[in-house]
């Protein structure tokens, strides 16, 4: 007969640092005094920024390569001066101009690029010896969401058998322990809460009733993990309109804090049903990435220099955006 009680055995360690050690209890207690009545919540990008960000906050991103980006909230994070930022999700070009601009500190990522054409120099430049990244912490895009997913459950981690066997569980935060059951491995990702969220949708209503066509990526799981969360729209449509078709609302109004209206607010990403990515625009900025100088440039041409979206989308011009479009799509 065992003496002693059983525990848990663990059999390997990431080696990477958890970046953002769960607090479920203090979670527990933000969410229940919360404001979640049905209330106006409609504002501009710069202003939520104002009132929900700041400096050294842990911050989320939910995107599907460059499909469904909040492009017009990170140009309004990055107007706002806030820096000294740790930031999680899946990094395309919002994670190239935030690293441009030296507000990042630390990364929780499961993949960071510009798809098709690699590794940009800007995330080199960032995350090589001497740049500003001091921490880089690795996890499979599971591993994410089912993060995202026990801190929306309120359960300090979930067993998963994602990245066992891999490099990237060794780059994690993750540790793998002996089932109690099988005895077999499971890897333990620990829940990831952020202080602020920022998701980009087709549709929502004024209170933040959010509907997303395509790929939903992880915004499911994310919004039920944010303390705060800001939202940006391509439409801003009526309640009666949500309702007819409840079972696509995946975001319900009381998880948000904020409500952006941004058409073409992925832009140079894509939208499904909405707008094909800017080729051409992402080339160009590629091109820009290969140097400081440029990147600097680039900045200050398409961000820094530009007061808000409306001028952005002025800049980049009617007859482009409408050649962008998805002929039949919505608008």
């Amino acid at each position: 007969m065992k003496s002693g009680p059983d525990v848990l055995r663990v059999t390997a360690r990431g080696e990477a640092p958890l970046l953002q050690p769960p607090d479920l209890e203090a979670f527990r207690a933000h969410n229940r005094a919360k404001d979640k009545r049905l209330v106006p919540k409609l504002t501009t990008g710069s202003q939520a920024i104002d009132k929900f960000v700041r400096n050294g906050q842990y911050l989320g991103f939910e995107l599907y390569g460059s499909v469904r980006c909040p492009m017009t909230l990170t140009r309004d994070l990055i107007r706002s001066g806030k820096r000294g930022f740790s930031i999680a999700g899946q990094g395309v070009h919002e994670a190239d101009l935030l690293l441009a601009a030296g507000l990042v500190e630390r990364i929780d990522f499961t993949y960071i690029g510009m798809e098709v054409y690699g590794v940009s120099d800007i995330v080199r430049r960032a995350c090589e010896p001497g740049g500003t990244v001091r921490d880089i912490v690795e996890w499979s895009n599971g591993a994410l969401t089912w993060r995202f997913k026990a801190a929306s459950m309120g359960v300090p981690f979930l067993p998963t058998y994602s990245m066992l066997g891999t490099d990237t569980f060794r780059h994690s935060a993750a540790v793998a322990v002996e089932c109690p059951f099988t005895h077999k491995p499971v890897a333990l990702l620990p829940a990831l809460i952020l202080d602020v969220g920022f998701i980009h949708v087709a549709r929502a209503d004024e209170f933040g009733n959010c509907q997303i066509d395509g790929v939903s990526g992880f915004a499911f799981e994310m919004a039920r993990a944010c303390k705060r969360l800001i939202v940006s729209a391509e439409e801003i449509v009526s309640t009666d309109r949500i309702r007819d078709q409840p079972d696509r609302t995946i975001i319900p109004y009381y998880l948000v804090d904020a409500v952006v209206h941004a058409p073409f607010g992925s832009w140079p990403g894509e939208m499904a049903g909405y707008y094909e990515r800017d080729e051409e625009h992402y080339r160009a900025f590629i091109e820009t990435s290969h140097s400081k100088e440029a990147t600097d440039a680039y900045l200050r041409e398409w961000v820094t220099g530009l007061s808000g979206h409306a001028e952005l989308m002025e800049k980049v011009g009617t007859a482009r955006l409408e050649k962008l479009r998805v002929k039949g799509g919505r608008r």
